[in-house]
């Protein structure tokens, strides 16, 4: 977090689940520290797990008080639970915010059209709305950030925090010859990954990525560099989560704010021309 919060990154998002509920203890040993002043500057969010309601309320409660914090400045409803009605999830929300617990809530893995119900729902009984959602988006992930998001910005204000710009690591190319020992997608509970990399689909995107990295060489950057300023170049992106293991790798994410300004519409063409991927909106279509 220090080498984080020197290079000028003022958002830290966390969960009651991460670290199996141990981050949100060690957090405010590191906001805390005389490097990490002045608190104003900071944004800090929390993901809730949990669909039942009370049970989301009373683990926001647990971890403000873990974190030593008063409140946080975004809570995000992680997952839409099927069995609660939008309504009792909105004014849960905004209960949370009346109560001085939280200062804006957020969506996360939410459809577009929940979102919206979740909306509607708050200008039907005078509540409070979601601000944001939390989507995955990388470079084989498009659709919904590309294509639904913008469409909700545009009505409803509704911005976007996304996460995964690595897509779990694949576009490191670190599994470009197979599974590394040490890696995320050699652990057992990672099957899903390694099974996803061994594909069919897996081996045509690690042939993308080979194409892509020639464009990373003339660039002067890393893959995974340019992969995160591909996120940021997307005006609809208001943040990028990074998740990263060391100080080495959070150090080289980092350095994709030095290759934004290279992202050119020519350089983005080329990539979309690459990855075969670009997803349509009705604007395309009716253009």
């Amino acid at each position: 977090m220090t080498i984080a919060y020197e290079s000028g990154v003022n958002l830290f998002d966390t969960a009651e689940v991460y670290a199996g509920g141990r981050w949100v203890s060690y957090k405010p040993l590191c906001l805390r520290s005389s490097l990490l002043q002045p608190w104003f500057s900071l944004i800090n969010v929390l993901s809730l797990f949990t669909p039942c309601i009370s049970l989301c309320l009373s683990g926001l409660k647990g971890s403000l008080q873990r974190m030593q914090l008063e409140y946080v400045d975004v809570v995000f409803a992680n997952r839409p639970d099927s069995n609660t009605p939008m309504e009792e999830i909105v004014r849960a929300m905004t209960y949370v915010i009346n109560q001085g617990m939280a200062m804006y809530w957020g969506t996360s893995r939410w459809t577009a059209m929940e979102i919206m119900e979740a909306y509607s729902v708050a200008r039907q009984f005078n509540l409070i709305p979601p601000v944001c959602e939390q989507a995955e988006y990388h470079l084989f992930q498009r659709e919904k950030v590309e294509v639904q998001l913008p469409e909700l910005y545009h009505k409803i204000g509704v911005g976007a925090m996304t996460w995964s710009p690595l897509a779990c690591g694949i576009i490191t190319g670190k599994y470009e010859n197979g599974i590394p020992e040490s890696s995320r997608a050699s652990m057992k509970s990672y099957q899903w990954l390694k099974e996803k990399i061994v594909s069919e689909d897996g081996r045509k995107q690690q042939a993308k990525l080979k194409e892509l990295n020639h464009i990373a060489e003339k660039l002067g950057c890393t893959l995974p560099q340019l992969a995160v300023a591909w996120c940021l170049r997307n005006e609809g992106v208001s943040s990028v989560l990074l998740g990263t293991s060391n100080p080495e790798q959070l150090t080289e994410n980092l350095g994709a704010i030095q290759v934004l300004p290279k992202m050119t519409s020519h350089v983005v063409s080329e990539i979309d021309h690459i990855l075969g991927n670009r997803p349509y909106s009705k604007k395309d279509y009716r253009s």
